[in-house]
């Protein structure tokens, strides 16, 4: 952890608006990405983005700086509202409805590609076991070495590309496209 978010860490655990609006600002956006690939729509990430950051308020003066990173004490507490948020009510996969379009979103026809794309792979996550899961989409959505992964989950970085490939093995199955899957193991080392 770098000296200046240690920093604003302690300031936002004393209470320091500012600095929570910077740890916000840090990190919303991949939190908000992480959880959109795991629930049914936009706006039930929206909610629970803010679900996260809210706990994170609440437990900022039990975190302690020297434990688990910052980011992934994050990624943990996302992980939580979204089972959180599954196990109420066993909520179920719900299409949503855009009911405006502004002039610079792609044509129709795109946006019902996309979609259906996004609940394919949404579907076929939800296959995996939590760390699985957290693996494809910190690798591949967040775009995160496999080191960065380790150091959030905890694990060898040897640990992180074994459960990479069989995941994506396993994804390249449930998909349908085996004989595209040698072009992402092939990845780099970072």
């Amino acid at each position: 952890m770098s000296a200046d978010l240690e920093r604003v860490i302690k300031r936002a655990r004393r209470g320091d608006e500012k600095a929570i609006t910077t740890l916000y600002e840090l990190h919303a956006d991949a939190i908000y990405r992480y959880i959109l690939y795991r629930v049914p729509t936009s706006a039930d990430a929206e909610d629970l983005t803010a679900e996260v950051f809210l706990r994170m308020v609440e437990s900022l003066p039990n975190y302690n700086i020297r434990g688990v990173p910052f980011e992934a004490w994050l990624y943990r507490i996302a992980a939580a509202r979204i089972a959180d948020f599954y196990r109420q009510n066993k909520r179920q996969p719900q299409a949503e409805l855009n009911e405006t379009l502004a002039d610079d979103v792609p044509l129709p026809e795109d946006q019902i590609q996309q979609r259906q794309e996004i609940q394919t792979l949404r579907e076929a996550l939800r296959k995996f076991s939590e760390e699985e899961q957290t693996i494809l989409l910190l690798r591949f959505v967040e775009r995160k070495s496999h080191r960065e992964v380790a150091n959030i989950l905890g694990k060898t970085t040897n640990a992180v590309k074994a459960a990479q490939h069989r995941a994506l093995v396993h994804l390249a199955a449930l998909l349908g496209s085996e004989d595209k899957v040698r072009h992402y193991l092939r990845g780099d080392d970072d």
